[in-house]
C-alpha cells in the first residue's frame, strides 16, 4: 500500500488554487518528496505531514519550477529539524543546477546539513524492505529526465484457517512459516511453507512521471500499474503548442493510461488556463477512472483501489 499527498499540481507558475511541482509517496515508515517546486515546504507544513523523516528527494528533472523549494526547504532543515543529511536523487544535469543553488544557501557556513547528490541512471535507486523504486527515462526538453517506478514486492498470503488445521501454534513458527522457512511441530510433523502460503500475488505498482512531451516509450513501464501520476498541462485544442514545449494533452496522458491498462489515472501539472473540470472532462471522454487532485488531496493506492484519504488541513503537524 502507498499514500500519496499532492502538495503542488500546477505548470510553470503557480496559481491561486494551486502550487508549483511537488508530491509526497509514502510507504510504511518511508517517505519521498518527488520534485520541489517553490513553496514546497509551506505545503508540507499546510498538509499536516511536517518534515519528519522527509529525507529522499526524488528529481524528475532540472526546471526550475521542480526545483527552486530546495533553496527554503533545506534551508529550514538545518536551522530547525533534526534531519542530520538529505540525500537528493536525479539526473546529471538536474543535479548540476541544484548545486548551483546549494552554493547560494550553502554559502557562509551558516548551514550545517549533508546533502547527498545521487546521479541515476535507469534501474533500481532505492531498495527496502518490501518496496523499490526504479528510474526510468522520459523524453522531454533537456538531458536526464526520469520518471519513477514504485514496486511492491509480490507476496504470498498466509492461510490462517489452513494453519490451524493443521495444529500450527501461533507466534514464532508461523513467522518462519511466512519467511519461507519449514517447521517441525511437537509431535514430529514437519510443516513446510507451501501448505499454508496462498498463491503469489503481485504487489501495489505505482508510476509517477513528470514532464514528458511523448508517451510511446512509457506504455511498457506503466503496464498493468495501480496508479500513474502524469502531467496534463494542455488540452487537445493546444496540441501544437504541447508538441513545441515537450508537454502533454490531457487525451494523450489518457491515451496512455488506456493502453498500459492502468487501473487509476492522477493528472497533474496542470496549466493556468484551464479549469479542471475542463481538463477531466477530456481524460474521462477516454479513460473513465481519472482523477485531476487538488493541492494537499491525498490518497491511499491499494491493489486495484484508490480511496481518498480526509485529512484536515494542518491537524497532523506539531512544529
Amino acid at each position: 500500500m502507498f499514500e500519496i499527498c499532492f502538495l503542488g499540481t500546477s505548470a510553470s507558475a503557480p496559481s491561486i488554487e494551486r502550487g508549483l511541482s511537488a508530491t509526497v509517496v509514502m510507504y510504511r515508515d518511508q517517505r519521498f518528496l518527488i520534485d520541489c517546486g517553490e513553496g514546497t515546504q509551506r505545503q508540507l507544513l499546510r498538509s499536516g505531514l511536517g518534515f519528519r523523516k522527509l529525507d529522499k528527494i526524488l528529481l524528475t528533472h532540472g526546471h526550475l519550477d521542480h526545483i527552486l523549494g530546495l533553496g527554503g526547504l533545506v534551508s529550514t532543515f538545518s536551522r530547525w529539524e533534526s534531519i542530520p543529511s538529505i540525500s537528493i536523487y536525479g539526473g546529471q544535469w538536474a543535479l548540476q543546477r541544484v548545486e548551483d543553488l546549494m552554493k547560494v544557501v550553502l554559502r557562509g557556513g551558516e548551514v550545517d546539513i549533508e546533502i547527498r547528490f545521487i546521479a541515476i541512471n535507469a534501474g533500481v535507486i532505492w531498495r527496502g524492505e518490501g518496496m523499490t523504486i526504479s528510474a526510468f527515462p522520459v523524453s522531454h526538453r533537456g538531458p536526464g529526465c526520469y520518471g519513477f517506478l514504485f514496486q511492491e514486492e509480490s507476496r504470498r498470503p498466509f492461510l490462517a484457517e489452513e494453519a490451524e488445521r493443521l495444529g500450527v501454534p501461533r507466534g514464532p513458527e508461523r513467522r518462519l512459516l511466512v519467511q519461507g522457512q519449514a517447521i517441525t511441530l511437537a509431535d514430529g510433523r514437519v510443516i513446510t511453507p507451501d501448505q499454508v502460503l496462498g498463491e503469489e500475488t503481485a504487489g501495489v505498482k505505482l508510476v509517477h512521471v513528470g514532464d514528458a512531451g511523448r508517451t510511446d516509450n512509457l506504455v511498457e513501464i506503466c503496464r498493468d500499474a495501480d496508479a500513474l501520476i502524469i502531467e496534463a498541462t494542455y488540452s487537445s485544442r493546444e496540441a501544437d503548442m504541447a508538441a513545441r514545449f515537450g508537454h502533454l494533452t490531457a487525451a494523450q496522458a489518457a491515451e496512455l493510461a488506456a493502453a498500459a491498462n492502468v487501473k487509476h489515472l492522477f493528472l497533474v501539472h496542470i496549466s493556468r488556463r484551464y479549469s479542471e473540470w475542463e481538463i477531466l472532462r477530456e481524460a474521462r471522454a477516454i479513460f473513465e477512472n481519472t482523477i485531476v487532485p487538488r493541492d494537499l488531496e491525498q490518497y491511499r493506492i491499494t491493489k486495484g483501489q484508490v480511496e481518498r484519504v480526509e485529512v484536515r488541513e494542518a491537524e497532523a503537524y506539531v512544529p
